[in-house]
């Protein structure tokens, strides 16, 4: 029999608590949310907290079902992303930290903490390159040049039903949708330390979320204390080539300073 297995890959963002919506009023059909957990000391306690008290509830409530999985070590032990970049020896990288030219390096932390998490999910239950799974991926139509359904893995098929002709969900549309369930909205999904966050954001975190932007310097601070001893140029989380510490310490940093790019495969950040 032909598997059937559905599911969407649920950020805890806009748009796919805008889809959790959409898929409790029958609008969407997918029954089965994954979200990739990527520690409690790397996402944004906002997001963990809001998936806690509002998002799991709605789900469970209307039929849904909403899961969270994380990555686990050989020994069967959880391993975080920023776990993973403390306790790195630094031969290789794990986020897109910009180099000393201002260019991203390499990553794997979506690969690694969010496409291989949910595939083992999605394998454990049937999927296979044979018998592939459905993946919703919660890209709106403002952001349709994320979506690439060349980047399935073997065992699966990517799907974008915010972008069903039907629908057409922008960004701008989600907090009507999110709202009028009676839900309120929740804050942006990302990891700290993301190198994909825009200067404006960073100064907010400055601002506003003092524990969220030390947990960013320590972050930023330990990749170049190994860098120093290994004999590497600085590298920083964002491309104005200055440490996050002293990012503020003038004023406000010019946002024309700033070019990140979002991420652009749809795993993170919806």
């Amino acid at each position: 029999m032909p598997n059937t297995l559905r599911t969407f890959s649920f950020g805890g963002g806009w748009q796919s608590t805008a889809a959790l919506v959409l898929a409790a009023q029958g609008r969407i059909n997918y029954q089965t949310f994954l979200m990739a957990n990527v520690g409690a000391d790397s996402e944004n306690p906002g997001t963990l907290r809001y998936v806690d008290e509002y998002a799991a509830p709605y789900a469970a409530a209307n039929g849904l079902t909403l899961i969270s999985l994380e990555r686990h070590r050989k020994d069967g032990s959880t391993e975080t992303i920023r776990q993973r970049i403390i306790n790195s020896d630094g031969s290789r990288q794990t986020i897109p930290i910009f180099l000393s030219n201002g260019k991203p390096g390499s990553r794997v932390c979506t690969k690694e903490f969010k496409i291989e998490v949910t595939g083992a999910w999605l394998q454990h239950h049937g999927a296979t390159p044979d018998n592939k799974a459905t993946v919703g991926m919660g890209i709106s139509v403002d952001e349709v040049h994320r979506a690439n359904p060349n980047k399935a893995m073997p065992y699966e098929v990517l799907d974008y039903p915010l972008l069903d002709a039907d629908l057409r969900i922008r960004r701008a549309d989600c907090p009507g949708i999110i709202r009028g369930a009676g839900l309120p909205m929740p804050p942006k999904s990302s990891c700290d330390f993301c190198p994909h966050r825009k200067i404006p954001e960073w100064q907010a975190m400055y601002e506003a979320e003092p524990e969220r932007w030390a947990n960013a310097c320590e972050v930023e601070d330990t990749l170049n204390g190994r860098n120093e001893r290994m004999g590497r140029e600085p590298v920083y989380l964002t491309p104005v080539g200055r440490p996050l510490r002293d990012l503020f310490k003038a004023g406000t940093q010019l946002p024309l300073l700033d070019e990140t790019d979002s991420c652009d495969n749809g795993w993170c950040m919806t």
